[in-house]
């Protein structure tokens, strides 16, 4: 096997087994994304209604890609990939959409969703250029991204006696 092979591999593999990846575009931060690997590419839903965002990705644009490890958390391979932008109704789409839909957690929609998607979504494969980035030298650590969402408030002090306080009144009755 030649370099490219393996790198091929090692690529096609940890995409396989992360269903996690941290996306770049060429304007914006890195971003993470739930995908599936779909006949050799990384295939992602976004954009749309309670999807994931998609920033500064676009059709035949280049993007960075880095999986990470699923047990450990640590980076594993970061590669190029181009963007390619699945138009509805095609049989590329299709497919790729029914693997998405088969891995997509929590859909409000359920057997709808592609048709939500074909509508209100994106739907884009990055497939692999073949360059694998070399580890870097340094932490790749970088500081939160601006977000509307909040760290939870203190549990109120009273809080576990009145929990307890009910669990001890069911155990006590028989019926």
């Amino acid at each position: 096997m030649t370099g490219e092979q393996l790198d091929r591999a090692l690529v096609e593999e940890a995409a396989k087994k992360s269903g996690l990846v941290w996306v770049t575009g060429p304007a914006g931060p890195s971003r993470p994304l739930w995908h599936v690997w779909h006949e050799g590419a990384v295939c992602l839903v976004g954009d749309g209604p309670g999807e994931q965002p998609l920033p500064a990705l676009t059709d035949g644009g280049p993007a960075e890609v880095t999986v990470r490890s699923k047990d450990k958390g640590g980076r594993l391979v970061t590669w190029s990939a181009t963007v390619v932008a699945l138009t509805p109704g095609t049989d590329a789409w299709e497919a790729t959409v029914a693997e998405l839909k088969g891995k997509r957690l929590n859909a409000p929609d359920g057997e709808a969703m592609p048709g939500r998607w074909a509508r209100e979504c994106r739907v884009l494969r990055l497939e692999p250029t073949g360059v694998t980035t070399p580890p870097p030298g340094g932490s790749l650590a970088a500081p939160p991204l601006p977000s509307p969402a909040t760290t939870r408030e203190p549990v109120p002090a009273g809080l576990p006696r009145l929990l307890l306080k009910r669990g001890r009144k069911r155990k006590g009755r028989r019926g």
